[in-house]
């Protein structure tokens, strides 16, 4: 499989298993049967609330034999209430506990929103920090910290928009090299995948095919339906293969790392296998031709009365 080089010469699998809204119970077994299947890249987030699981996975799988912890890809991120400088380093910990690890591969600032230490889901104004309160720069300083301590082997963002992240790159001694967004053929991110190759910064794609089983007040009634895109599936079937593999393809054409989330191994198999499809230029270009500038995780869940969050300010 291809893979995504660091600076530091590591080498990320441009395909992983993505585990956000994956059951108690289901994440297990997907892990699994995803790393005897050939996965080697695993998206954990410590707000998922599944990395318990995951860990015992992955222990299991090394004492099994069936994988050596440096053939492993493992990333996570560091959740809304750890910003702060002393903050992210308790946080990391924890993290590397509930996934029974010593270092992480990747390590990211979830979302460009800060809460208040102690608070989970911020529901009210009080219960979340301004980055004017809490700016990111303060907290970049933490997960610098975190590489130093040997944690975690590199570090980026995730949510990030253009203007934050070019913020960042003025202050950063250790340079963020990742920036993990929503992108699919309706939401194609040009300009933030120009940007971030121009400089030097990875992109993964969250929510790929399009995230239709997020929760639903994450949705909108009038959503259009990637996965039942009359354009896609003429391409898929022309070529012998599913809607969500020309999908994954295509993101991976664009040298973009991809996390689809399935707990099917059918479909674990399928996605897979979505890294040695190729499209042909005309293929990509029918595909660019989707673009609706689309976002299916909006970030208004961020928007409270008298909060210092809105969908504007956080994507800029």
């Amino acid at each position: 499989m291809h893979t995504l080089k660091y600076q530091n010469a590591d080498q990320m699998p441009i395909l992983g298993l993505g585990t956000w809204k994956s059951a108690p119970g289901e994440v297990y077994t997907a892990v699994k049967e995803a790393v005897k299947m050939g996965y080697r890249h695993i998206d954990c987030a410590a707000i998922y609330g599944n990395e318990k699981e995951i860990g015992q996975a992955l222990s299991e799988l090394i004492q099994e034999e069936v994988v050596k912890r440096e053939e492993l890809w493992i990333t996570s991120k560091l959740w809304n209430n750890g910003h702060g400088k002393d903050n992210v380093v308790p946080a990391l910990k924890q993290t590397l506990a509930d996934l029974q690890l010593e270092y992480l591969d990747l390590y990211l600032i979830h979302w460009p929103v800060a809460f208040k230490p102690g608070v989970m889901g911020a529901e009210k104004a009080e219960d979340y920090l301004s980055l004017e309160e809490q700016p990111i720069a303060d907290t970049w300083l933490g997960m610098e910290e975190a590489v130093k301590l040997g944690l975690t082997r590199n570090i980026g963002v995730s949510n990030f928009s253009v203007t934050k992240l070019k913020a960042l790159m003025e202050v950063a001694s250790i340079k963020p090299e990742m920036n993990q967004v929503e992108l699919h053929p309706y939401f194609q991110q040009n300009q933030m995948v120009e940007y971030c190759h121009s400089n030097n910064i990875h992109v993964t794609a969250y929510s790929p095919l399009g995230s239709s089983d997020r929760p639903e007040g994450l949705k909108q009634e009038d959503e259009p339906i990637l996965l039942e895109d009359k354009n896609i599936e003429a391409i898929a079937k022309a070529k012998n293969v599913s809607i969500a593999q020309v999908i994954l393809a295509w993101i991976v054409q664009r040298g973009i790392s991809v996390i689809p989330k399935s707990v099917n191994p059918a479909r674990l198999k399928q996605n897979l296998a979505s890294a040695d499809i190729t499209l042909s230029e005309a293929e990509m270009q029918q595909m660019e031709a989707l673009n609706i500038d689309r976002r299916y995780v909006d970030g208004k869940f961020w928007e409270v009365p008298g909060g210092p969050y809105t969908v504007a300010n956080v994507w800029d």
